[in-house]
């Protein structure tokens, strides 16, 4: 999969030259020769993404070794990504930031490139899980420490759609997190579609993954809303969701039929309304997968399957309703009015002039017709299976199809006494109806209690990207009759309260609102009050140095434009990155005060301003405040003469 994006990405370059050079040239034979450029580059992407629609296709490979007699589930890839170097950017920003060398903490930014470098290639089991997980609680902790809303990081973030390879990169973690999510939803799918559907304890592993699935890529949608990735926009999201609730719901009848299925008029009513739900959800998913603009980008393999997977199940439902029928005719010992309630809630229409018990006691006309719609269902979806090429490598499934084909044939030729002539009316649609549905499941993974990698910069409520201090100060401190003029306050780390302007550490430039980072040799930063004050307790009259910060205002700064790169194929969903108008949302914010200049001091109101300086600027509409014309600046011998006639009077 990584081979394949990185050749679509190579040709997609190729393209968006070629086509820059057909715009910009006249020469007609540079034109003919870009056309052919073109021509080559365009089919070189319809094979490349053949190439990978056939590797979303390839379901045998995430397969049980033992499913042999079970259809064939279907997985998401895994989403690929480029390496991150964190390095020197984490190590400039701590020393710029947090006023620490940056070097100093070459462990944690190695621990955290190793965790994302294992997120790439997870296993297909717990472990994998935890592992993603873990990276995704991280990854909070890592934003609120490093990426500011008003500074670039020069860190880009590259994820390669998994159905059309196109790249997407951005400098903020949101597709970070979107991503890390969706991978794990997909190795939920993997998990679901490898365990032992032949067991009771693997149909139930399968529907719990399934349904984390399903609940993971809800989470996804609605945490992330405006991902550039097509792969998670929320129309295809919205059709994964529901392939995955019809996954978990097909192993939920597999559950209900695995210890055998008896030979009762109730059960095989049963049995066909759960056959009737599979159905029904595949039909759903199968309409939602044709709708553009998601059939263009879901593999045809995808859609298929769910259609024959929507006719398998209907003709199940049918063979089960004959079986019924025709197996069990209404004898004077049977309870007639518990047949009669339960077959009329099988049916969603009754034909005029025909009831439910009408239907039991000729039973063998309906049963006819019952099996005679089951043979024709499984006969559509053997025809489907032939139509797609992939579909056609799956022997298992083909013999599947054919053994439930030959099994509705064998019960329609139990009894031939029937006048070849009859009439049969047609089946009637069967009620889907389940005991146990299949619901979305957040995953308690997506919330792992992780420890920060750099928790030595402090307490993130107050040492964070968001945040601004001044430089570490030296502030001296001794007591003076046990006294040091201040008190401290606070969780960790602790701030100075209560100073005594006229202490010897106010006149060492200590402040009110300080926060004290360490005690002599002693950092502090995660020590509450009654630590720091141990350490300054048994200071002696010589003292003893502390380090101190002081918060600093943090203005209302311009959000961060986040520049996304995605592929310029067609029908790509992307994200439009709209311009922040400060100017109309904080009008009285981007006011210029306009103070008076030394020079100016003792003239006239009207030339209060005349030392304001404007910088240069694209506007030239003077709309805004700082481009409005400014009065001349006065010269040098009408400001003496002025202030001379204001001495004199």
């Amino acid at each position: 999969r990584a081979s394949l994006n990185q050749q679509i990405i190579k040709q997609m370059r190729l393209r968006a030259g070629a086509e820059n050079l057909l715009k910009a040239s006249s020469n007609n034979k540079v034109k003919e020769m870009v056309l052919l450029e073109l021509s080559y580059c365009n089919s070189n992407l319809q094979l490349l993404m053949g190439q990978l629609e056939g590797l979303n296709s390839s379901v045998e490979v995430y397969q049980s070794s033992q499913e042999t007699a079970n259809i064939p589930l279907i997985a998401l890839g895994l989403k690929e990504t480029k390496e991150v170097d964190f390095s020197a950017p984490f190590k400039d920003y701590i020393l710029e930031h947090y006023n620490e060398d940056g070097r100093n903490y070459e462990e944690e930014i190695a621990d955290l490139m190793d965790l994302r470098q294992a997120c790439r290639t997870p296993s297909r089991n717990e472990e994998g899980l935890e592992l993603l997980a873990k990276y995704f609680s991280h990854l909070p902790l890592i934003e609120n420490r490093f990426f500011s809303p008003s500074r670039q990081t020069g860190i880009f973030f590259t994820w390669y759609d998994s159905f059309t390879g196109v790249p997407v990169c951005q400098q903020n973690l949101s597709l970070e997190k979107a991503s890390v999510l969706f991978n794990m939803a997909a190795l939920y799918s993997q998990i679901g579609t490898r365990c032992d559907r032949q067991t009771m304890g693997g149909l139930e592993e399968a529907i719990s993954s399934f349904q984390k699935a399903a609940g993971t890529l809800h989470y996804l949608k609605e945490t992330f809303t405006h991902t550039p990735s097509y792969d998670m926009s929320p129309a295809m999201l919205t059709m994964l969701i529901r392939m995955m609730i019809a996954q978990a719901q097909e192993c939920i009848f597999e559950r209900t039929a695995l210890p055998g299925i008896r030979n009762d008029f109730f059960t095989l009513l049963k049995m066909a309304q759960e056959a009737a739900k599979v159905s029904e959800i595949y039909d759903h998913v199968h309409q939602y997968m044709i709708q553009t603009p998601i059939k263009d980008n879901v593999p045809l393999f995808w859609s298929t399957m769910a259609q024959v997977k929507t006719n398998h199940y209907r003709a199940v439902a049918h063979y089960f309703v004959s079986s019924a029928l025709l197996d069990h005719q209404l004898g004077a010992r049977d309870d007639e009015d518990q047949q009669e309630k339960s077959l009329s809630q099988v049916y969603d229409h009754i034909p005029e002039g025909r009831s439910a018990l009408d239907i039991l006691r000729k039973e063998r006309n309906e049963s006819k017709a019952h099996i005679r719609r089951a043979i024709l269902c499984h006969e559509e979806a053997l025809r489907v299976y032939s139509l797609c090429l992939h579909l056609n490598k799956l022997e298992a499934l083909q013999d599947i199809l054919r053994a439930s084909l030959q099994r509705s044939v064998e019960k329609s030729s139990e009894d031939n006494n029937e006048d070849e002539f009859t009439d049969y009316m047609e089946a009637p649609d069967i009620i889907s109806k389940t005991e146990h549905k299949a619901e979305m499941d957040i995953a308690v993974t997506t919330k792992v209690k992780v420890i920060d990698f750099f928790q030595r910069l402090g307490p993130l409520s107050v040492f964070s990207a968001k945040q601004q201090w001044t430089e570490p100060r030296t502030i001296h401190v001794s007591p003076e009759d046990r006294d040091l003029g201040f008190t401290l306050k606070g969780e960790p780390p602790v701030q100075v309260v209560s100073l005594d302007p006229l202490c010897a550490a106010a006149a060492e430039g200590l402040k009110e609102g300080d926060y004290i980072i360490a005690v002599g040799d002693t950092a502090c930063k995660w020590m509450g009050v009654g630590d720091v004050m141990r350490l300054l307790k048994d200071v002696d009259e010589q003292g003893i140095d502390i380090q101190v910060v002081s918060m600093m205002d943090s203005n209302s700064a311009m959000p961060t434009k986040s520049a996304t790169f995605c592929g310029n194929l067609p029908k790509t969903y992307s994200m439009i990155c709209l311009a922040h108008d400060e100017t109309e949302k904080h009008p009285k914010t981007n006011k210029v005060s306009k103070k008076s200049s030394f020079l100016s001091w003792g003239i006239k109101n009207k030339l209060k301003s005349v030392s304001t300086l404007s910088l240069p600027t694209a506007d030239q509409s003077g709309s805004l405040p700082w481009n409005k014309p400014c009065p001349s600046f006065p010269s040098s011998s009408s400001y003496n003469n002025d202030s001379l006639q204001k001495l004199k009077t």
